[in-house]
């Protein structure tokens, strides 16, 4: 016999922990089951973009650290890119070879948190967070060899990076792709089959493929679908198109394929890394550009493949010294569209591993 229930709604953020930041969502609910979902956003926005335009743009480049502050190297290299683009600025090949390395050592230590975080979303308190942490260690010190920093980088520059790797960099970066492997495997053997983890991801919180390329979903939320879509490959940048690698995808786009595809984008990126160290030339890391930039009058837009997808920058210059438009095209702003979707007919437990299998940073969504 059918219970006759009222929907009710409830708060979840922006205070709670497994919003990963001060998101805020309401949900209706019946009984248990969740009947509709109100994102809200908007209490990190810090108008980043409109800041922007007031600011040289070698000054704006600290501000994309910020953005989303889990794959700094990585906000910082697209928007570097759309500059060159705008401004015809060439860059050296020994150069372009560090921006692939450090990219994708940022994509390695946006998964391991990315993974660690939407794990104990599911329950694993706190053991698998920090088994990944342990190697997320490892490249900030990686990161702090380069540009003494940890979190927030300022490391791109126009035309190239601040500078050189110093002599211990190759060594130690040699350790990690030799012994990272064997972690990657380590995560495998504890949770690929791992009965909690199947029962909370399995076939809990699909986004179908179709709905997916129509939200203009982008990174592993997409290949976590089955589109076999990235940036690398589609529209290579730096010197992606000289490296083999492969682009892992899903076939259910459910909570589970999300976590798998991240895992294998970590093997790949171990797989880049080495093939780029091989090919590492010589030379020079930076053409000089004036300290007061004037592209001419025109506008572009610079993207790549980062860790939560595909992250852009548009850019509109009316060769003076700041940009006259900026704006942001942020992969987990766009992913959010499909968690209303993603969500109605599961359960208050599920929303909570579905909203972390999409890997957000609020600071990047709010800008």
């Amino acid at each position: 016999m059918a219970i006759k229930t009222e929907p009710f709604v409830i708060n979840v953020g922006p205070q709670h922990p497994s919003t990963h930041g001060v998101f805020r969502m309401r949900l209706t609910l019946d009984g248990e089951v969740i009947v509709d979902v109100e994102p809200v956003l908007g209490y990190l926005h810090r108008g980043i973009e409109k800041l922007a335009e007031g600011r040289t743009y070698t000054q704006n480049i600290p501000f994309t650290d910020r953005l989303d502050y889990l794959a700094s190297m990585s906000n910082n290299l697209a928007y570097v890119l759309a500059v060159e683009k705008l401004a015809g600025i060439p860059v050296p090949e020994r150069a372009e070879y560090l921006r692939v390395i450090i990219a994708e050592l940022q994509r390695i230590a946006s998964h391991l948190v990315g993974v660690g975080a939407f794990l104990n979303d599911c329950g694993a308190f706190m053991t698998p967070l920090l088994y990944m942490f342990r190697e997320r260690e490892k490249i900030l010190d990686l990161f702090e060899m380069v540009c003494g920093q940890r979190l927030t980088y300022n490391y791109m520059r126009i035309g190239g990076v601040s500078h050189d790797i110093p002599a211990e960099f190759l060594p130690a970066l040699d350790r990690f792709v030799t012994t990272m492997p064997g972690f990657i495997d380590e995560y495998d053997q504890l949770l690929a089959e791992n009965e909690i983890l199947l029962a909370r991801a399995k076939g809990v919180g699909i986004l179908p493929e179709e709905l997916a390329i129509n939200i203009s979903a982008s990174g592993p939320v997409l290949r976590g679908s089955g589109v076999r879509w990235d940036i690398r490959k589609a529209d290579p940048y730096s010197v992606y198109d000289r490296l083999e690698f492969d682009i892992p995808t899903g076939s259910v786009g459910d909570c589970y394929d999300r976590y798998w595809v991240r895992i294998q984008e970590m093997r790949q990126s171990v797989r880049i890394i080495r093939q780029a160290v091989e090919q590492l030339p010589p030379g020079e890391v930076r053409t000089e550009v004036p300290h007061l930039l004037h592209p001419p009058v025109g506008e572009a837009y610079g993207h790549i493949e980062a860790p939560k997808g595909e992250l852009g920058f548009y850019l509109v210059s009316d060769n003076s010294i700041a940009p006259y438009r900026f704006h942001v095209r942020a992969p987990t702003l766009i992913n959010l569209t499909a968690l209303r979707d993603m969500m109605i007919g599961w359960k208050v437990a599920d929303a909570v591993a579905i909203f972390g299998s999409i890997d957000i940073c609020l600071a990047e969504v709010d800008r």
